[in-house]
């Protein structure tokens, strides 16, 4: 039974629903998702049409808004809101290194999370749109990750839906994982510099940091083992709207004087903690690679961590050895993630049976984007260090119909930061009105 509760200017209801774990066998396992059902107070919902959110990662629930905030408060204007909680995060059936043991030994594991890309997180909502807009179809708003479920959804069931908004989410439709990484590094050298063009202090203070735990490497608060590479991996802040700004006051704040002499301050490693650790969302690490997987015959086979070796600015030891600036490393995922998080090593060789995995399926049809009816409209970041301005502006032109924004406003969370103006841009473009 729904139950519906008040937050300021917003009615919320909670609805659960069972979906099959595997879509092409309807008559087995069932799995329970969640969505919160989101309506400005005094609006009726029956008068609205439906939006369905779907957040970035993978492995992230919906986020979980106080009222009207960021995008929200444009949306409610015209739509009835749902956020959902895609499978395997939030409240839908989570993923974790609690609840993957009840799935049986990590082959097994391996087996189950196979269903959650985009491909089984569109057959969820397909399944649950009927129940909730009695067959009526949707505009569905993509963000990073829930770009690339838009994309799937319009090469599978364009017929659910009314638009798609897509915010920093437009994926390249034939990219191999090696590519995209390829493709990735550049661009994160390119932030790494314009960070320290912008706090020239930092790379003096991430070298001390980086010589330091070289030598001692840390343990942060709950067990995470803070190594040179754990350090680096600190740059997945310069992607977003106000990261580097994070990062430079995290670093300023890193060493305290100690009887013993200069140490890590334990306000250093707590903040380390909280923006390293994938205790929270695990199903990030775990499926990353994978959503970049559309050749059956091919493992991603840590990708990240091979495209890594042939970029050797990126090598902590070499450049620690002359005098060159520590470059930060960013959305990328290593095997040694699952040693040094205390929350991930238990699924290590989960992790291993997934980088290995063959048979993975096309996520994509360029033939059927290529003859889309459905408006869709698109915010691309000029230089987004997510997601490949390049590949986004490749598919673009290969999606009939879609309309971009392309701008250098905002980063990638650019639906975050920018909220209202980014809504409101996107939807002009699919009603023709810019």
């Amino acid at each position: 039974m729904a139950h519906s509760y008040r937050q300021p200017g917003t009615v919320l209801t909670d609805h659960r629903f069972t979906v099959p774990l595997d879509h092409t066998r309807p008559d087995g396992e069932r799995i329970e998702l969640y969505a919160r059902e989101v309506v400005a107070s005094g609006k009726d919902p029956e008068t609205l049409p439906w939006l369905l959110y779907l957040e970035g990662g993978p492995g992230f629930g919906a986020r979980r808004f106080i009222g009207r905030q960021a995008w929200l408060e444009r949306a409610l204007a015209d739509y009835r809101v749902l956020l959902l909680d895609q499978r395997g995060t939030g409240r839908s059936t989570p993923v974790n290194r609690q609840t993957l043991p009840l799935r049986g030994t990590p082959a097994q594991q391996a087996e189950y999370l196979a269903h959650f890309r985009s491909d089984s997180i569109v057959r969820d909502a397909e399944a649950i749109r009927p129940g909730l807009t009695g067959g009526a179809p949707w505009t569905v708003l993509g963000q990073s990750f829930g770009g690339f479920c838009a994309t799937h959804y319009l090469s599978t069931a364009p017929e659910g839906l009314t638009a798609a908004l897509i915010t920093g989410g437009l994926p390249s439709l034939t990219a191999t994982a090696d590519e995209v990484y390829e493709a990735a590094y550049p661009r994160i050298e390119r932030k790494n510099l314009a960070h320290y063009a912008r706090y020239p202090m930092d790379a003096e203070r991430a070298r001390r940091i980086a010589s330091h735990l070289a030598e001692r490497p840390a343990e942060l608060p709950g067990g995470y083992r803070l190594t040179v590479e754990a350090f680096q991996s600190l740059g997945l802040l310069l992607g977003s709207g106000d990261g580097s700004h994070q990062l430079h006051y995290l670093l300023e704040d890193a060493f305290v004087p100690t009887p013993a002499g200069p140490a890590l301050s334990d306000a250093f490693l707590e903040g380390a903690r909280a923006l390293l650790s994938f205790a929270g969302h695990p199903l990030y690490a775990l499926v990353h690679e994978a959503i970049y997987a559309q050749d059956p015959a091919v493992p991603t086979a840590w990708a990240a961590e091979r495209v890594r070796a042939g970029h050797p600015r990126f090598d902590a030891a070499k450049t620690l050895a002359g005098d060159e600036p520590l470059l930060f490393t960013g959305e990328t995922i290593h095997p040694w993630h699952f040693t040094a998080d205390p929350s991930l090593a238990p699924l290590r060789e989960t992790a291993e049976l997934l980088a290995a995995r063959t048979g993975w399926a096309p996520l994509y049809d360029p033939a059927r984007l290529a003859a889309n009816e459905v408006p869709v409209a698109a915010a691309v970041y000029h230089d987004d260090m997510y997601v490949d301005t390049a590949h986004s502006l490749d598919t673009a032109r290969a999606v009939r119909g879609l309309r971009t924004w392309v701008t250098d406003e905002f980063e990638h969370d650019g639906v975050r930061a920018g909220g209202t103006r980014v809504l409101d841009r996107l939807l002009a473009l699919v009603r023709d009105e810019a």
